[in-house]
């Protein structure tokens, strides 16, 4: 690789120094490299073979999303908290990185997205991606929302929940995890339907292949007050009668992973972290 973006997320400590000695160190290294804190409105230079991010999960999310379809590797170097999507973290020896990124030793790994269209008096309003989930929940006074869902086309349940939250694999160690969902190994092929905090006793999380559609359904008696999230970034209103379809989107996020660790010793570090 010779040409490089870097992304930086400025509201991480010294991630703007960072940045800067990373340009540097690749220019020094005979490779093009450009820094920013937020991804062009136009996309990245059209010779650009990867995208580095400095923050933590959130910014490889959101460049992840905003280059959707241009099939760029990225890698992470993470300066926030867990970090499962980036590589490197605060320790981490980022020369060595950079030699590996510069001479092509790594490996890239593509993780599933999904693709979330929103429908308001049965027709398409909103569509977008997702690399982590796409999140139904309400928004202002504390409420049980009522949804209802359907996969396939066919009706599975109507649940009593604060949300509901659809996840790829990538996603299943996000908010999946924390409503007590199941992990999934990030390279995967499923889509992961689990309630926030359900009223009941008896709802579970189900796992679904990569051609489900999953379609979650505001009762018209359920007025405003819901809102869908995809990957926590974008936002979108639901009234009663709107509905969300989810399926696996066409495209995917390439990631760059420089070492053999299995996902199982990568999972015990980052729990063993927490």
């Amino acid at each position: 690789m010779k040409h490089f973006f870097i992304v930086v997320n400025e509201d991480k400590e010294s991630a703007g120094v960072l940045g800067e000695q990373i340009r540097d160190s690749l220019k020094r290294r005979g490779c093009r490299a450009e820094l920013s804190d937020e991804l062009p409105a136009g996309g990245v230079p059209e010779e650009t073979e990867c995208v580095i991010t400095l923050g933590g999960d959130g910014t490889l999310i959101r460049a992840a999303r905003n280059l959707n379809g241009k099939q760029i590797p990225m890698v992470g170097i993470n300066l926030g908290g867990l970090g499962y999507l980036t590589q490197l973290g605060r320790s981490g020896n980022v020369e060595e990185l950079l030699d590996a990124l510069c001479m092509d030793r790594f490996t890239v790994q593509d993780r599933m997205m999904l693709k979330g269209t929103v429908y308001q008096n049965g027709k398409k309003v909103t569509e977008s991606v997702a690399l982590n989930d796409i999140v139904v929940s309400r928004e202002g006074k504390l409420r049980v929302l009522k949804l209802r869902i359907y996969v396939d086309g066919q009706f599975l349940n109507e649940y009593s929940a604060d949300g509901m939250i659809v996840a790829t694999p990538t996603g299943s160690t996000a908010y999946n995890l924390s409503a007590g969902g199941p992990i999934a190994q990030p390279d995967g092929q499923l889509m992961i339907l689990t309630p926030v905090c359900p009223h009941t006793l008896t709802s579970r999380t189900i796992v679904f292949g990569p051609e489900s559609r999953i379609r979650i359904e505001i009762p018209k008696e359920s007025g405003a007050g819901q809102m869908a999230a995809f990957d926590g970034d974008l936002i979108v209103g639901l009234s009663g009668g709107d509905y969300l379809e989810v399926e696996r989107a066409e495209t995917v996020t390439r990631v760059i992973r420089l070492d053999n660790r299995s996902f199982l010793d990568i999972l015990k570090n980052k729990m063993y972290e927490a």
